[in-house]
C-alpha cells in the first residue's frame, strides 16, 4: 500500500454534499485526514458522520463558494480550529448547458442567457480563484501545500451545448498552471483533474438515451464512479506525487479516443 503522508492532514474539500465531492470527501477521511466538508446545500448531520464513521476527523461548513466573505470566513475557522490547510480540492461547479444560439427554421428559437453564462463562471472559475485565494496564505507561512481543481474533458476538447462550462473548465486549466508557477517556489503543487463521464447522480438522472450515449463514446464502455475520480485526487495530494505540479489529469476511460 502506498503511504500517502495524509494522515491528520488538514483537507477542505468543496461541492461536498454528493457526487463526487462527497466520495473524495470520504476517501480523505479514510486516510486519516482532517476533512472539511464546504457544500452551499449541506447535509450536515449525516454527511458527519459518514466522514468520522470513514475514518476522519470533520467539520461541515455551509459555504457559497462565490461569496469572498464567507469563503474567508469559513477558512478562518478551519486555521482557527486546526491550525492550517494543507489540501484544497475545488470540487464545486454547476452546469447551465445551452446552445449559444439555437437555430430553426431561418430563425433563433432560443440562446445561452447572460444568467446562465455569468452563473457558470461565478461559480467554476470565480469560486476557484476565492477558495484558492484565501488559503494560499496559510500553506505559504507552512511552507507547504496542494491545490486540486476540478476541469473536465470539456475544458479540454469543448462540447457541443456547453459554451459556458467549457470556457470555465478551460480557465481552471490554465489558473492551475499559472498557480504551478508563481507557488511552487513556497512548497505549494497546484494540479487539475480532468473527468469523463462520472456516474453520478446528475448523469444518471438524464434521459436514458443521453447515458447511453456518453457510454458508447467512452472506450471502456461504461460510466466512471465517483470514486474514481476521488482516487485520483488522493494520489495527487499524497506524498507519492510529491513532484507532480501544474498536471492536468485526464480520468475518462479513454474518451478522447472515442470522440
Amino acid at each position: 500500500m502506498i503511504e500517502t503522508g495524509l494522515n491528520d492532514r488538514v483537507v477542505i474539500v468543496t461541492g461536498a454534499n454528493a457526487g463526487i465531492g462527497r466520495a473524495t470527501a470520504k476517501r480523505f477521511a479514510a486516510e486519516g485526514a482532517r476533512v472539511a466538508a464546504w457544500d452551499v446545500r449541506l447535509e450536515a448531520d449525516e454527511l458527519q458522520a459518514e466522514l468520522e464513521a470513514a475514518g476522519g476527523t470533520a467539520r461541515c461548513q455551509s459555504v457559497n463558494v462565490t461569496d469572498r466573505e464567507a469563503v474567508e470566513n469559513a477558512v478562518a475557522e478551519i486555521v482557527d480550529r486546526w491550525g492550517g490547510v494543507d489540501v484544497l480540492v475545488n470540487n464545486a461547479g454547476i452546469t447551465r448547458d445551452a446552445q449559444l444560439v439555437k437555430w430553426r427554421g431561418g430563425e433563433v428559437v432560443s440562446t445561452m442567457s447572460d444568467e446562465d453564462f455569468d452563473a457558470v463562471l461565478n461559480v467554476n472559475l470565480k469560486g476557484v480563484f476565492l477558495c484558492t485565494r484565501a488559503v494560499v496564505p496559510h500553506m505559504i507561512r507552512a511552507e507547504r501545500g496542494v491545490i486540486l481543481s476540478a476541469s473536465s474533458v470539456v475544458g479540454l476538447y469543448g462540447n457541443f451545448g456547453q459554451t459556458n462550462y467549457a470556457a470555465t473548465k478551460a480557465g481552471v486549466i490554465n489558473m492551475t498552471r499559472g498557480w504551478a508557477r508563481e507557488l511552487g517556489r513556497y512548497g505549494i503543487r497546484s494540479n487539475a483533474v480532468a473527468p469523463g463521464f462520472i456516474g453520478t447522480e446528475m448523469v444518471r438522472s438524464m434521459p436514458e438515451k443521453v447515458v447511453t450515449g456518453m457510454v458508447a463514446r467512452t472506450p471502456v464502455d461504461r460510466l466512471g464512479k465517483p470514486e474514481e475520480i476521488a482516487e485520483a485526487y488522493l494520489w495527487l495530494a499524497s506524498d507519492a506525487a510529491s513532484f507532480v505540479n501544474g498536471a492536468v489529469l485526464s480520468v475518462d476511460g479513454g474518451l478522447v479516443l472515442g470522440t
